[in-house]
């Protein structure tokens, strides 16, 4: 096993997201790049640091080996890349804690790579970089800085190694096969809590119906309820949303849902009583959901909304 450094800055929310990793084969005057290189030298199991805005945001592990393939839909972000590229891909999961480097940097110093570093010596991180390998030494320091947020992502991670399929706070009813670490996680879930919120956040920015912005103040609510999820679905992020309180609340009792084409489903009762006294618009334009989000939102509005498509 090895472990791998990549710099996200322009592509994390995608590469993250869809679970890979997208490089061009060569600059773009058509010079070898070791960073783009590395591709082709990573294997399944391998570990990856997802590094973006300053900071690991995530971890990851390799699930399959580069493969030749177009170049995603980026927006803005690698306009004079090529068209064609080296595809990874990569099961990840968001750390609870994220770290800052440059914050350590006179820990990690005494173990950067002489060449081919993911990072300069001031801490600072290296544009140029894609995807670096990591030293022995420097993964161990990493992995000691991130500390248990780094095993609760690996435990997740390895418990579902093809990937995650697409309330009240209690103990949850887990399977009694899953380890403790495992089992831990499956508990912070349920409250929207631990790598389950992180991976939410990944999606999600603000309250759809509020527009509340502030994470702190806002739940991360599963779509499909706990008790209906399998553990898979239970830690998706993709099952996941934003919402403050009340609007959690009647999101989760089922007095509201949303549709695929961005509208509030509001059951008659709340519409009569609640809307105007809690400042809630039934007109407003929730946002689009992905395609994963939208299989979910359709099993809430089967099961769990009381209006049956009101509106």
């Amino acid at each position: 096993m090895r472990y791998w450094w990549v710099n996200q800055n322009q592509t994390y929310r995608a590469e993250v997201r869809g679970n890979f990793m997208w490089s061009p084969k060569t600059n773009a005057n058509g010079a070898r790049n070791q960073f783009y290189d590395n591709m082709r030298e990573v294997a399944p199991g391998d570990i990856v640091f997802s590094f973006c805005d300053t900071r690991i945001k995530s971890t990851g592990i390799v699930t399959g080996t580069a493969q030749t393939a177009p170049k995603p839909d980026f927006g803005n972000a690698g306009l004079n890349w090529s068209e064609e590229g080296w595809f990874v891909p990569v099961y990840y999961c968001a750390l609870e804690a994220p770290i800052r480097p440059k914050d350590h940097i006179a820990v990690l110093r005494h173990f950067l790579p002489s060449r081919y570093s993911p990072l300069q010596a001031s801490g600072d991180g290296l544009q140029s970089v894609y995807l670096a390998e990591v030293p022995q030494a420097m993964a161990d320091a990493l992995i000691g800085l991130i500390g248990q947020p780094f095993y609760d992502a690996i435990a997740v991670l390895t418990a579902f190694p093809s990937g995650p399929d697409v309330d009240d706070v209690g103990e949850p009813d887990v399977e009694s096969d899953v380890g403790p670490t495992f089992r831990e996680q499956l508990v912070k879930a349920r409250r929207g809590q631990g790598v389950f919120r992180s991976s939410v956040l990944l999606t999600e920015t603000e309250c759809r119906v509020t527009r509340v912005s502030d994470a702190k103040h806002l739940r991360a609510s599963h779509i499909k309820p706990w008790r209906d999820a399998t553990n898979a679905e239970r830690l998706n992020g993709a099952n996941g949303l934003l919402l403050s309180p009340h609007i959690d609340h009647l999101f989760d009792q089922g007095y509201i849902s949303f549709s695929n084409s961005e509208e509030l489903l509001v059951v008659p009762e709340v519409r009569a009583n609640l809307l105007d006294k809690w400042g809630i618009d039934a007109g407003t334009r929730v946002g689009e959901f992905n395609r994963e989000q939208q299989s979910f939102l359709d099993y809430h509005r089967t099961v769990v909304f009381k209006g049956s498509g009101t509106r």
